[in-house]
């Protein structure tokens, strides 16, 4: 069937979801095609994530730490000023164009183990996203139907997981529809929401500093046990929140979008200028968690979370971190602790309608900041396979498409918010465990370059990995949802990756050939009459070697004496690599002219020689294998892991592929 009439069968669905598919490029040539800007304006942009978890981040904190959680916020403060901030500071040294820690840790391991690394890494990507969206259009619901006016008039929307499927919907199919790089969107976002934000949390400070009941029943509630009324110390409480604190690590969610930005800042001094970025969103970020949390744990009672405290036979409210108990509904301030301030105690200053009105105007900022927050995740899910997979040859063909990538993953967030009911709390551990696992590698690369290099901050850098990866621990153990959900993304993207690599297996994955001077006179001299291309495993190379082969093929293959011959020897590269460039060097053995090669997989290098010297003489080669012994489907698990197998069969199937009319194919012949 030709290509016209093979699209002439399409249906209008694929020729829809296929519109517009080009070649993936690499991550340098892709940078171009952005406009860049100003680092503060870049820093609006990852703040779409970053700033936005503001919205649940003080509630899911107190859930997690209770009363805790201002000393817990501080203990994650100091962990991100200094961990990772100058993790991220060499991060982005090291990869300026946007490659992140992935890239670096993919360096420092070889062939195999570093790219199934990468995917098992990917894997906690697409779970970091796909949570932040799922997660993100959660708590933008929590905000809209607790909303007075909604609460009041709009009773059709009193469907969480209903309205939470619209919202990643919309999402999905402004994507479908063609998503632009929208910087200036975000600077207005982040600029008011963060204006509001500031409001709220001077508010509350303000009311501290007025009511001094407030700091001291948060003080009684904090050192004494409820349980026997004994008194704590400090350093119980320091021990405590060091224990707690792995359950705020939402608030470490910007560093990693940070860095893959780094192409939109604007240079020269790029690296400064993203240096810069992440310094100025983590001290934002910092102050404004440690405020939030003092704020929240401090003026909003403990039934509003959770109305679970009530109950006669629950625990502390710290040690239930998912779901409220006694089957009572979760309270207003859970997944919007800051909200509850705008509404209810900006309410109880001001007046009702001043509360109802500001408390909406807030609202109204969080779920729009929300809802980028998770374009900017559907951006990076789009990014990202881009990035790898082509490279490795493990993108599916659908892939080089936007639409059927914005249908897989907004189908894969539909099922997350099923399963987890549209729980913001619920889902903060899987969050939570993307990002620090993502954190911890980061920190482990820059601590491995930083040993190579003699580098006087090794230790520092090493001691930094080692609290990363505690961190990450604790999370897993406390919360091990993440890990779980993590995992079948990592089974997916592995299976669907070498899937994709054993179909694409057989295309020519040469780009470009370069003969030295030897091996272009013995091409010029097989252009005259007929061109045969014998294959040899090398042994000895010597000249004994070439005569015997010379013989067996002559003789097996009926070659005539008067035809000369060329042998084609490729030494096995790095088998991993799906594509690569052949640099053909000649060698005159005692008269038996040989070409000699390195490629990543062999029946491929013989196949786009054959192919190459087809098309710049017009005349159609001879190839001459011998047969090969054993099982042969131990051979093809060989050639789609290391690049060898049966080499004949394969190398036809690769000339089958690349050449549909056999009367213009490379001739393959196996005697012996």
């Amino acid at each position: 069937m030709s290509q016209t009439e093979h699209k002439q069968k399409e249906s209008w669905v694929s020729r829809w979801l296929f519109e517009g598919v080009k070649e993936i490029e690499g991550p340098h040539e892709r940078e171009h095609q952005h406009q860049q800007h100003p680092w503060w304006k870049v820093m609006c942009l990852t703040g779409v994530d970053y700033f936005s978890t503001l919205g649940y981040q003080p509630g899911i904190a107190f859930i997690a730490a209770g009363f805790l959680s201002p000393i817990a916020t501080f203990v994650l403060i100091l962990l991100t000023l200094f961990g990772a901030l100058p993790i991220y500071s060499r991060v982005a040294a090291e990869s300026p164009h946007g490659e992140g820690s992935i890239a670096m840790l993919e360096a420092l391991f070889s062939r195999w183990k570093g790219k199934l690394f990468v995917l098992v890494l990917l894997g906690f990507v697409a779970t970091d996203f796909v949570i932040t969206i799922t997660l993100s259009a959660a708590d933008a619901t929590a905000h809209i139907l607790e909303n007075p006016f909604v609460r009041g008039n709009l009773h059709f929307l009193d469907h969480p997981i209903i309205v939470t499927l619209a919202l990643i919907a919309m999402l999905g199919a402004i994507f479908i529809k063609g998503f632009k790089e929208a910087i200036g969107i975000a600077v207005v976002l982040v600029g008011i929401y963060l204006f509001l934000n500031v409001l709220v949390v001077f508010f509350g400070l303000y009311e501290l500093i007025t009511h001094p009941d407030l700091f001291a029943n948060w003080k009684t509630a904090l050192f004494i046990n409820k349980t026997d009324n004994s008194s704590r110390s400090i350093f119980v409480l320091i021990g405590l929140s060091l224990l707690v604190f792995p359950k705020l690590a939402l608030g470490l969610s910007g560093f990693e979008t940070g860095v893959a930005v780094m192409p939109l800042v604007k240079s020269p001094n790029r690296i400064g200028n993203t240096r810069k970025l992440l310094m100025v969103a983590a001290l934002i970020m910092s102050f404004m968690l440690l405020c939030s949390s003092m704020v929240t744990s401090m003026m909003i009672p403990e039934k509003e979370f959770c109305p679970a405290v009530d109950c006669e036979d629950t625990v502390k409210i710290h040690e239930m971190p998912e779901f409220c108990k006694c089957g009572e509904p979760q309270g207003k301030a859970n997944g919007r602790a800051l909200a509850y301030i705008a509404h209810d105690k900006v309410g109880e200053k001001f007046g009702n309608t001043f509360g109802s009105i500001f408390g909406t105007i807030y609202d109204i900022s969080t779920i729009l900041i929300l809802w980028f927050a998770g374009a900017s995740a559907m951006a990076g899910l789009l990014n990202i396979v881009p990035r790898y997979l082509p490279r490795y040859g493990m993108a599916p063909e659908w892939a080089r498409a936007t639409r059927p990538l914005v249908v897989v993953f907004t189908a894969i967030c539909f099922i997350v918010t099923w399963v987890f009911d549209a729980n913001v709390d619920a889902q903060g551990g899987a969050y939570a465990t993307g990002v620090l696992v993502l954190m911890s590698s980061a920190a482990i690369a820059v601590a491995i370059s930083a040993w190579r290099r003699n580098d006087k901050w090794a230790v520092a850098f090493g001691i930094i990995s080692l609290v990363f990866v505690y961190t990450t621990i604790t999370n897993v153990v406390e919360r091990p949802d993440g890990i779980k959900i993590a995992s079948l993304f990592i089974l997916g993207i592995v299976a669907a990756s070498f899937f994709s690599r054993a179909l694409r297996s057989t295309e020519i994955r040469i780009d470009k050939i370069e003969f030295d001077p030897q091996a272009q006179e013995f091409v010029d001299e097989m252009c005259q009459g007929e061109i045969r291309i014998v294959t040899n495993r090398r042994e000895v190379g010597d000249v004994a070697e070439y005569r015997f082969k010379e013989h067996e093929k002559r003789v097996d293959n009926h070659i005539p004496s008067h035809d000369p011959i060329v042998f084609y020897e490729i030494e096995l590269g790095d088998a991993s690599e799906f594509k690569g460039k052949l640099k053909i060097r000649g060698y005159d053995i005692e008269g038996y002219r040989v070409l000699r090669t390195e490629a990543p997989a062999v029946p491929n290098a013989i196949a786009a020689l054959l192919m190459h010297l087809r098309d710049k003489t017009g005349k159609i080669p001879h190839v001459y294998f011998g047969w090969s012994e054993g099982n042969p489907i131990h051979y093809l698990i060989r050639y789609i892991l290391f690049g060898e197998g049966d080499t004949a069969p394969v190398t036809r199937e690769i000339l089958r592929q690349a050449e549909e009319d056999p009367d213009q194919r490379p001739n393959v012949h196996v005697g012996g």
